[in-house]
């Protein structure tokens, strides 16, 4: 769960992201949804937000986002390429946006290796004609790793359509 301080601060995102000109969609694994939770919080979200997609298993990245299963193979769900193909899928699938962001982590209690230990998660962001990654290894038990992606790609999202509106 997201702390209500974190979702305080909605309403004035919302507005920074509506005076940019974006219209957002999201495409989370490892968050579960929790991004678009809190990006339709406040009131007046849907001037911001076309959708989000929760594509937790492989298949549903392939067959929602369209990920070549190749590149899951290859890669790994959580891995740059992966989330970088999760942000242009969902911003290929919603034709309506105009910038997207991608979440793929590995939350933990299990699933780490020594290549990718539990906390370590990619986020991607696309628009404006380009797809940017980004990785973190967050501290902490699921639910504060979770919710640290969550804070880290509302940050994104804002410094991205910053850039988007200077442009």
């Amino acid at each position: 769960m997201l702390p209500d301080t974190f979702l305080a601060h909605m309403p004035e995102a919302l507005k920074r992201l509506h005076a940019a000109g974006c219209r957002i969609v999201t495409a989370e694994s490892c968050t579960g949804g929790l991004l678009a939770a809190a990006l339709t919080h406040a009131a007046g979200s849907s001037d911001v937000v076309a959708g989000g997609f929760v594509t937790y298993s492989n298949s549903m990245k392939h067959h929602t986002l369209g990920i070549s299963g190749t590149l899951l193979e290859r890669h790994g769900a959580v891995s740059r390429e992966v989330a970088a193909a999760m942000a242009q899928g969902a911003l290929t699938h919603t034709p309506d946006a105009t910038l997207s962001i991608a979440i793929t982590g590995i939350a933990g209690p299990g699933g780490g290796t020594p290549d990718k230990p539990v906390g370590l998660v990619w986020f991607g962001v696309a628009g404006g004609g380009q797809v940017d990654t980004i990785s973190h290894v967050f501290p902490g038990k699921r639910g504060e790793v979770r919710a640290q992606a969550v804070r880290t790609a509302m940050a994104l999202l804002l410094d991205h359509a910053g850039r988007l509106a200077a442009e």
